[in-house]
This record gives C-alpha cells, sequence and structure tokens, in this order.
C-alpha cells in the first residue's frame, strides 16, 4: 500500500451533514417567515421544491454560468415562484438568513471527529478543499470544532476554480507542499471529488453513505466515515 501523507477531505456531505444542516436551517426560516400563511401547504412541500431547484442552480454555478450571488438569491425566488409568491423582497431576506444561520449548524457525520483524532494521531497532514462559499465555509469549520484538525483549507473562491476542475486540486497541492503519489482525496460526490482527483493522478475515497454505488470506480470504497482507519 502507498504511503500517504497529505490527506485532502470534502466538507459538505462528506464530514459536515449539510442535507440536515441546511434543512434545519430551512425550517427555521419557513417558520420566522410565517410561509404557510403565504399559500405553501408545509414545510416538506416547500423543501422539497427549494432542494431540485438549488441542485439544479449549483450545477449551473459549477459550469460557471451563475455567479454566486446570483445562485443564493435565485433559489429562494424560484422555490417561492413554484408556489405563486413573486417576492424579491423576502427572496433576498430569506437569502441572507440562510447564509448567516446554516453554518452555525454543528451536525456532523458520525465519527468524524473520532476518525480525524486517529488520523492526527498517525501523523497524516489533513487539508480541506471545498466548492462552497468563503463565507460560509469556513464559519462551518468553525462552530462545528473542525478548524483545528486541518492545517488548511482550500477554497474555489481563493483557487478561482472548482472541482473537479484540475486547477484547484493543483494549486491544493502547490499550496500545502504535496505530490499526487502521496496525496489521498477524500469526498462523496463521484464526479466532483473522486473523477476530479483521478485527473490529477491522486488516489481516491469514495464516501457513499446511502451506499449502493460500490460499482463506481474509485481507489477505496467506504460506507461510513470511520472506515477510513482500515485504509489509513
Amino acid at each position: 500500500m502507498k504511503k500517504y501523507r497529505h490527506i485532502f477531505i470534502d466538507l459538505d456531505r462528506t464530514m459536515w451533514d449539510f442535507d440536515q444542516n441546511s434543512k434545519e436551517c430551512l425550517n427555521d426560516i419557513f417558520t420566522d417567515y410565517a410561509l404557510g400563511c403565504r399559500g405553501i401547504p408545509d414545510f416538506e412541500s416547500f423543501y422539497g421544491i427549494y432542494h431540485d431547484v438549488n441542485l439544479h442552480l449549483w450545477a449551473l454555478y459549477r459550469e460557471g454560468k451563475i455567479e454566486k450571488e446570483v445562485l443564493s438569491v435565485k433559489r429562494f425566488h424560484d422555490s417561492l415562484l413554484q408556489f405563486g409568491i413573486d417576492d424579491d423582497e423576502l427572496s433576498q431576506k430569506m437569502a441572507r438568513e440562510y447564509i448567516e444561520r446554516s453554518p452555525r449548524k454543528t451536525r456532523l457525520f458520525p465519527e468524524v471527529k473520532e476518525t480525524l483524532d486517529y488520523l492526527l494521531a498517525k501523523d497524516y497532514h489533513l487539508h480541506i478543499i471545498t466548492n462552497g462559499f468563503n463565507e460560509v465555509q469556513f464559519t462551518k469549520i468553525k462552530n462545528s470544532g473542525l478548524e483545528a484538525y486541518f492545517r488548511s483549507v482550500i477554497t474555489s473562491e481563493e483557487a478561482r476554480s472548482r472541482k473537479p476542475d484540475r486547477q484547484i486540486f493543483q494549486h491544493a497541492m502547490q499550496r500545502t507542499g504535496a505530490e499526487a503519489f502521496n496525496s489521498l482525496m477524500v469526498g462523496d460526490d463521484h464526479e466532483v471529488d473522486i473523477e476530479g482527483a483521478k485527473g490529477v493522478g491522486m488516489d481516491q475515497v469514495f464516501v457513499d453513505y446511502p451506499g449502493g454505488n460500490s460499482k463506481l470506480e474509485a481507489t477505496f470504497y467506504i460506507t461510513a466515515f470511520d472506515e477510513l482507519k482500515n485504509i489509513l
């Protein structure tokens, strides 16, 4: 087995439980803005629409077709529009609330900190590579208690490139002094994390929490974060 020294780990949906934290935050906003009184049947109805709209807009953002400021507001505006609510001011308020509140949520996947403790004890150099917004991601990392584990955090804004582009991985290696042969990328998104790392010759760990995707090619395949201990 190769001797890895640098472990690059994705943040959202790999360590930080994005879906549960986001849903909890959106539920808070739904209640605070009394959207149930605006013709939306219930929170689950709103969340289902928002989820699909958000995924579509993030895909456009990764392709460089929209800017983050547009995405931030448009995901709320387009979701509300599905319920007949065309309110730019409300959309902007909800967008600001979401950016401010969501990073304060602290739910991590099981055994994340315990596994990071294990990796630090083994003298691995830990880094984060994330496509998220700077002001959001650094707050998440600090509030959820991850800050002390990582030597560096590489964001798409800093690198001016988004996973799976080669540039962000090359930037990460240059910044940290890593080489592809002694680095390992850990992430939940096969296209963004795994294929991106392959593109620069870096080995990968595909974290498949739902399970059932073991046929997707990666150097290693796990279904729980603490299974990293079996690899490293």
